[in-house]
């Protein structure tokens, strides 16, 4: 098994264990609204919305491109010949 596969299946244990040791009642205020609910729905919502904000949060961005992709002094006019002679000399 891979070590990410190992470390998964380890977190989640962990969790179980949490959730199950957490199974009574508490209140929870929110603004002027409290709830009574069980701490293991409360510990499942949180752990629900933290997982949705990790996954937004950590997912790569897309590049931006600002322009075109030449400079000012070639002016769309590429050399594809960038080998310098000294280059060319080792490779031949």
């Amino acid at each position: 098994m891979r070590i990410k596969t190992i470390v998964i299946i380890l977190i989640t244990i962990l969790f179980t264990i949490v959730l199950m040791q957490n199974t009574g009642r508490v209140n929870f205020e929110f603004l002027w609204i409290t709830f009574a609910m069980s701490k293991l729905v409360l510990l499942l919502f949180v752990a629900g919305i933290g997982f949705i904000l990790g996954v937004l949060v950590g997912r790569p961005k897309k590049a931006q491109r600002l322009g075109d992709d030449y400079t000012n002094d070639d002016h769309g006019h590429r050399n594809h010949n960038t080998l310098s002679d000294e280059d060319r000399d080792y490779i031949n």
